[in-house]
């Protein structure tokens, strides 16, 4: 039995609402309490980012108890970029000591991309060793060494990430199921803007009957404006956003509402998906926006839990 918010949400059936909060790149609290606090009533959980795109932050663990005591649910991410197995799973014991419960298993972008470009990848393990290593801790109450846990093991509630718009495509899902099959219990997918071929890929999920060992977490991007569309379609590895899409942006007396007006309408089209089981709106530098998502989507108010 975990005691994540989230976990219990989903295992009534009702569909998931999380948010992102991108942790600073200095010291200072105030904009993740400030954002929690915002978010709160209008997303079941938070997840928190561990240096993306390969910048130093803020650790996600440290953001996460800023969630807590601002009174929301957070979901701190992990990389295997950063840390060997031995770090891992201290880390990993130390968040659930300070009161986290979800964790989303991720390799991390390269370090090439970030702000210390001659770093050393550390990789000692996979985002599917990883997931593993999690799944052990908790079930098994067992290091990665196997050694015996002789105390509180960490029972986090699991998850990991997939991209439907990389190639090959058919691949996208082999490797979803090896994810879920070394202990996922949730996933969280690339933002998502081409319909079609989202559809095309929770079909092959549905084939496998993914859909139902774990729960398909559907992520969505506001976009502020047509800039920012042809960003993300020409310089974002894994990124599909149609020519409609940006016309639209373009053509908008109003971009930042017609982004909110797209935004809404992708979660209402993936609430009709069989096997799409929440929404995770990362609405980048634009924390703000996401109660008015929320709303316009019609998910507020957020179901309570005991």
């Amino acid at each position: 039995m975990v005691e994540s918010k989230i976990a219990k949400i989903l295992s009534k059936g009702q569909f998931l609402v999380s948010g992102e909060i991108g942790p600073p790149k200095h010291a200072d609290p105030s904009e993740i309490k400030k954002h929690a606090t915002l978010l709160k009533d209008y997303v079941d959980a938070m997840n928190l980012t561990d240096n993306q795109t390969a910048i130093v932050r803020l650790s996600s663990i440290a953001a996460g108890v800023h969630v807590l005591q601002a009174g929301g649910e957070p979901i701190i991410q992990m990389t295997v970029r950063d840390r060997n197995r031995i770090a891992i799973q201290s880390d990993l014991l130390g968040a659930y000591s300070l009161g986290m419960r979800n964790i989303l298993c991720l390799s991390g972008d390269h370090q090439s991309f970030g702000n210390h470009p001659t770093a050393k990848n550390v990789h000692d393990v996979d985002s599917l060793q990883l997931i593993r290593i999690v799944k052990d801790l908790r079930d098994e109450k067992k290091f990665a060494c196997g050694e015996e846990i002789k105390g509180q093991e960490p029972r986090f509630f699991i998850g990991a990430a997939a991209n439907p718009f990389a190639d090959p495509f058919e691949f996208r899902v082999m490797r979803l199921e090896k994810k879920i099959n070394a202990g996922a219990d949730f996933i969280q997918t690339q933002c998502i803007f081409d319909m079609e071929r989202f559809e095309r890929f929770m079909a092959l999920v549905r084939e496998r009957g993914l859909h139902k060992r774990a729960k398909i977490i559907a992520g969505v991007t506001p976009l502020k404006s047509a800039r920012a569309a042809k960003y993300m379609q020409q310089s974002v590895a894994g990124m599909i956003v149609p020519d409609e899409i940006i016309n639209r942006l373009e053509k908008a007396s109003d971009p930042k509402a017609e982004g909110v007006a797209i935004c809404v309408e992708q979660i209402k089209h993936l609430r009709t998906i069989e096997g799409v089981a929440g929404v995770h709106i990362m609405a980048v530098m634009w924390e703000d926006i996401i109660p008015t998502i929320v709303k316009e989507a019609g998910l507020y108010p957020r179901p309570k839990v005991e």
